[in-house]
């Protein structure tokens, strides 16, 4: 028995566009239809991907065709190779992973895209679903739920593990940031003031304060350090 829910029962969550369905836990498909399944890794790290093509090498019914080390190399390796699922982490060079989702959900044939990353945050996991992902997995998943997934996402359903499912589940009911309140987290997270924020978004140092009381309202925080520390743990703005 898998540690995975079939997304086989609809919600819809608050991201735009993003559908995400909830069930009963199912067991693999594995290799029910006697093909072997083309797979394209893309990560910016050698030893993962090196690592991962190992692994996949075990298994009878799965073929690494390509590996790709950043997000513009993924896109052009998915025109030249057709995979059948691209293995997909979310921070890469050129390209991070959305803007991969995104662009190859515009091809034909459509991508059957796992998300393996490191991120667990719910914003991230939203926003990977949203964009076209059939399955988002963390970098600690043991091996064979990995090519579990895998088969399971060419044979046409998506799941999430457990702990994701839930988190996805809790940020359902958290109030969604506008893309002006979003902006301005960015700016406020550079060390930014209202005025500067202001100037580079156009907008007047009032409108700005306006904005704030929002933000803060919706994350519920009690100053703009704590709102920028709440904001980067759900994965709505970066730190570098």
């Amino acid at each position: 028995m898998t540690n995975q829910f079939p997304l086989d029962t609809w919600a819809r969550c608050w991201h735009p566009g993003l559908v995400v369905k909830l069930g009963d836990l199912m067991t693999s498909p594995a290799g029910s239809s006697g093909k072997q399944i083309r797979i394209l890794i893309a990560d910016d790290h050698p030893v993962v991907r090196e690592g991962l093509a190992t692994i996949l090498a075990l298994e009878e019914d799965l073929k690494v065709v390509g590996q790709a080390h950043d997000g513009e190399e993924a896109c052009r390796l998915y025109k030249e190779l057709s995979p059948d699922v691209v293995i997909l982490d979310l921070r890469m060079p050129k390209k991070d992973g959305i803007q991969v989702v995104v662009e190859l959900m515009a091809a034909r044939p459509r991508p059957r895209i796992v998300i393996l990353t490191h991120s667990a945050k719910a914003e991230d996991l939203r926003r990977a679903l949203a964009a076209g992902a059939k399955s988002y997995l963390l970098k600690g998943a043991e091996p064979e739920e990995v090519c579990e997934t895998i088969r399971n996402v060419f044979a046409g359903k998506s799941s999430l593990p457990r702990d994701l499912a839930a988190k996805l589940i809790d940020s359902m009911g958290q109030p969604e940031l506008s893309q002006r309140e979003l902006e301005i987290l960015r700016l406020l997270a550079l060390g930014k003031s209202n005025k500067e924020i202001g100037q580079a978004l156009y907008i007047s140092e009032y409108t700005v304060k306006n904005h704030m009381r929002s933000i803060l309202k919706k994350l519920n925080a009690i100053g703009r350090t704590e709102a920028i520390a709440i904001a980067s743990e759900r994965g709505l703005i970066r730190i570098d």
